[in-house]
């Protein structure tokens, strides 16, 4: 899947189009909670401005629904943050393809950004005229945007393919994306060992499914475990699982038999509560009246030595309700085990990589997806259209 990169491309002179992902969380004040998705996209933007061209940026932000509140979905913040960062002005178009960011793109400004693209209906529907005013903006697209390259949003298929003769590249987050979710897992070194976690089984089917293919082990933990417990004939308590998966979870444990790894044993409460009673169960023998927030010491600890022996890991989900002291026990020792590992460590988006930030791993591992779906839908092995489309590497 090797493309090429906005560092194999001439910029000088060149105005590029850049689809970056700019949905930062923001206050009720429309201050920026957490700019790293911001941040994230600077050396794509340096690299540009230091090779002599200007960077139109467009994103969407949130769900705007047309109600008359779509002010809190504004763009303006994340253009000031920018601003800040690049310590340069950055021009900011009130609009997506009206007059404004007409004007803004022909004016002398170095670094635009366009207002949400999801404010224009066209984003979502794949409007052909929507992209190719996008794509008339701009003599080369850049996709920097790994959160979104799952979707078949305009400026993610129909504004590169509406540039088609035009160099279309991808930027270094998504290229680094690329590199660990793809290329690494298309011949991994190993032993090969994929911790699989969060609360439906549903949610993971094609991971699991693909994981199982090309991993020596596939560990699960969090409240999908449950669901694999009911399945072999346990008792979980009052712990959430999914009834209807029952049958699922069967086909899964027989595919993939000595592969696929269930805990052993359940850090368990009488209440979704920290100060909870808590008691450690056999795993498939939770009584009543309790519910399972965590794997177990021992499960913890066999995990954390399957991980240590591993060449290549892959972690998506927690373990258990890690936001919850003392339940986030289990997640911790898996996110140290993968600190301290020799190995290859690749973190899902979503709550693995916030679990990684949270617990202070996150330099410790080789990368941490910036993208939950899109991370997710690259472990199942799908292709993305908004990917296939650019240039390849000669």
């Amino acid at each position: 899947m090797a493309k090429q990169t906005i560092a194999d491309i001439p910029l000088n002179g060149k105005t590029v189009l850049v689809r970056v992902d700019f949905n930062v969380p923001l206050d009720e004040s429309q201050q920026i909670t957490d700019d790293r998705r911001i941040r994230m996209a600077l050396p794509t933007i340096e690299k540009i401005l230091t090779g002599g061209g200007r960077a139109v940026l467009i994103s969407h932000l949130g769900r705007p629904e047309g109600n008359g509140q779509d002010e809190k979905f504004s763009l303006q913040p994340a253009a000031d943050r920018l601003s800040e960062l690049l310590d340069r002005p950055v021009a900011f178009a009130k609009d997506t393809i009206g007059v404004d960011a007409r004007q803004k793109v022909d004016s002398n400004a170095e670094v635009v950004v366009l207002e949400n693209l999801r404010f224009n209906a066209g984003e979502k529907t794949g409007d052909i005229n929507f992209a190719e005013h996008l794509a008339g903006f701009a003599d080369v697209y850049c996709n920097d945007a790994f959160g979104t390259c799952h979707r078949t949003d305009a400026s993610m298929v129909a504004v590169p393919k509406a540039m088609q003769g035009k160099r279309r590249v991808v930027g270094f987050l998504v290229a680094r994306e690329i590199e660990y979710l793809s290329d690494i897992l298309a011949d991994p070194a190993r032993p090969f060992v994929a911790i699989l976690g969060g609360a439906k089984v549903s949610d993971k089917i094609g991971v699991i499914e693909n994981l199982l293919g090309i991993c020596d082990h596939v560990l699960i933990g969090g409240a999908m475990a449950y669901t694999f417990a009911l399945a072999r004939g346990g008792h979980v308590g009052d712990s959430l699982v999914e009834p209807d998966k029952v049958e699922l979870a069967k086909q899964l444990l027989q595919d993939g038999g000595e592969k696929l790894i269930l805990p052993v044993d359940t850090h368990c409460g009488d209440t979704f509560a920290a100060d909870c009673n808590k008691q450690v169960f056999v795993a498939g023998e939770i009584p009543a009246g309790f519910m399972g927030l965590d794997i177990g010491p021992q499960t913890a600890s066999h995990y954390a030595n399957l991980v240590a022996d591993a060449k290549t890991v892959v972690w998506n989900g927690p373990m258990g309700v890690f936001e919850m002291p003392p339940f986030d026990a289990g997640t911790r020792a898996v996110a140290e085990a993968i600190a301290d590992s020799d190995a290859i460590s690749i973190i899902g988006g979503g709550d693995s990589a916030a679990a990684i930030e949270q617990l202070g791993f996150a330099d410790q591992v080789s990368h941490v997806s910036t993208g939950g779906g899109a991370s997710l839908a690259m472990l199942e092995g799908k292709n993305f259209a908004a990917v296939e489309m650019l240039d390849q590497v000669d």
